[in-house]
Parts: structure tokens; sequence; C-alpha cells
């Protein structure tokens, strides 16, 4: 397997599990990954948080932990990367609203490199106006939004993936073994344990 370099855009509130475990994940495996944050350097932190399934209507939440970038934001350019993550949570929710982020979003589309997105992070998908004729998934609150970006809700279980070319999006953290396997089978990493 050869290493590539990838990078994940993250903010404060972004999910805990949908931060650390791919991160983690994709070092465990021998790739790089650079974390970034818009206004934020390599060193600082952003604070996540827990959402858990326990029977409501909706997720419930709670503080995470610090979790500690390793890269600026402003230097973050499309071409120095093979593959970008995006994390769920509430971060995708205001971070669609910074251009610069948009604009690296599109990039990573455009070059038709690897875009890995989780939950909520279709938000920032459907705001890079990307999802066109594309089949997404996403935490299900999002699925209004991945429809009015053009794309087609991919509705499957809370633990499976979406492969869509350069796409692979999962509705949630339990998706994790599923989302982070297809994301390495579409980065051509693939391992076998």
């Amino acid at each position: 397997m050869s290493a590539k370099k990838i990078l994940m855009i993250t903010g404060d509130y972004a999910e805990d599990y949908e931060t650390m475990v791919p991160f983690q994940t994709l070092l465990a495996v021998g790739h790089h990954v650079d974390a970034v944050c818009p206004d934020k350097n390599a060193g600082d932190t952003v604070a996540t948080a827990i959402h858990d399934f326990e029977g409501d209507q909706t997720y419930s939440e709670k503080r995470g932990h610090n979790f500690a970038l390793n890269a600026d934001f402003a230097t973050a350019r499309a071409e120095n990367y093979d593959a970008l993550v995006i994390p769920g949570g509430r971060a995708p929710e205001y971070l669609r609203l910074n251009e610069d982020v948009i604009r690296l979003v599109r990039d990573f589309h455009a070059a038709n490199k690897p875009i890995a997105a989780v939950c909520h992070g279709a938000q920032l998908l459907a705001a890079a106006d990307i999802i066109k004729g594309r089949k997404v998934s996403a935490y299900p609150a999002c699925a209004p939004e991945v429809k009015l970006g053009g794309g087609t809700y991919a509705d499957i279980a809370i633990d499976d993936a979406c492969i869509d070319g350069n796409l692979v999006t999962a509705p949630a953290w339990p998706a994790h073994p599923k989302w982070m396997a297809a994301f390495l089978k579409v980065l051509g990493t693939e391992i076998n344990l």
C-alpha cells in the first residue's frame, strides 16, 4: 500500500467519533492526515461533541474531547493532497458558510479526488454544489439538503456506507467500519486483515 496524504476539515463541535476515529484509522494504516479548521493553526484544538442514539426522536449531544489540529487551514490546498475527509456533527453547519472551505471542497471534487463525508458532512457537499446527480448518504435529518442539492439521498442502514464515484458517504459513526473500508478502497489502498 502506498501512503496517501489526506486532508480533514473539521471545526468546533464536530462529532467526536466522526473526527477521532477516521483520523486515527487512517494514521494506523499508514496514511498521513492533516486536520485543519478555518481560523485555527496547528496545535490549536477544536471542541468535539458526542452524539448518541438513545431512543429519542433525534440524537443526544454531550461535550466530547478537545481534538488537536496538526496543520494550518490557511495553507491547505487540494493539489497537495490525495483525498479529503469531512466529519459530521455541528461543524459542517457553520463551515459551509466559509467561502474558503467551499472552494477547497470544490477543488477536491474538480480534481476527482476521493472525498469521504459522514453524517452532517453532506451539508458541506451540498453547499459546495457537487452532488447533482450523485447518490449521497447522510444523517437522515440532512436528506432534504441532499435532495435540494440535486443529489439522491441514499437511505441506507445507520452502519452502512455508499460509494458513488469519488464520493464515499455514510449516515453516522456506527458506519465507521464500512465507511472507512469503502474510503480505503476508493483511495486504492484497501487492506486485508
